[in-house]
């Protein structure tokens, strides 16, 4: 059975443009695979604490040695990463906020980027250690900044996904949304377009071809 997980990170739920978009897809989804399974994780509503010292100690500590509330610490960040790990596909809702991801998305990258358990160090560099799987962020912005040195949204996300292994990494815009009704309406209708055309595309590459 697929598992998916939607990643949300407006501060307007689901009545935000990115959640609209995300929320577009998966209902795509869901009728192409009735089986399957959708684990919402709402980084809003349920913001995650940052990384402080507290929390960085708790990770850096070894396993037996850990106090109580270090190992509860620990244990949110573990959930997180099972949840990535089941997941067949990852779908984020991602607004921009001030040139770059909101703050509640950065905290779960940084419960989700542990040494030795995402990732590791070797003697050629980094190496991720989760099993690829698509990636797709549906993202919403105010003006338009992508293939621009203003956007620093997409570099963050393919670096740090594919620092993890994650190297199937796919944007959909909709770019220019606070730039009067029409630029809204095209960037949405956009937006759908490309949605369409990319649940047509894993729908094919999901069916075995005849040999």
């Amino acid at each position: 059975m697929s598992n998916l997980l939607y990643l949300s990170s407006s501060i307007f739920a689901e009545q935000g443009n990115s959640s609209q978009l995300a929320d577009n897809f998966i209902r795509q989804w869901q009728s192409a695979n009735p089986q399957g399974e959708v684990v919402h994780r709402d980084l809003t509503s349920a913001p995650l604490p940052q990384l402080d010292q507290t929390l960085a100690a708790a990770f850096f500590t070894e396993p037996q040695q850990r106090s109580a509330e270090q190992k509860e610490l620990v244990a949110r960040s573990d959930a997180l990463i099972a949840e990535l790990k089941a997941a067949n596909i990852v779908v984020i809702g991602l607004p921009m906020y001030n040139f770059g991801v909101p703050s509640q998305f950065k905290s779960w990258v940084d419960h989700i980027a542990r040494a030795g358990i995402t990732f590791k160090y070797t003697e050629q560099g980094a190496v991720g250690l989760l099993t690829n799987k698509p990636v797709l962020v549906f993202a919403a912005r105010g003006g338009r900044y992508s293939s621009t040195g203003n956007d620093h949204q997409e570099p963050f996300l393919r670096q740090f996904f594919g620092f993890i292994g994650l190297s199937d990494v796919r944007f959909i815009f909709a770019e220019g949304v606070n730039m009067g009704e029409e630029a809204k309406s095209k960037a949405l209708s956009d937006a759908q377009t490309e949605t369409e055309l990319l649940v047509e595309t894993m729908l094919r590459q999901a069916t075995p071809q005849p040999a």
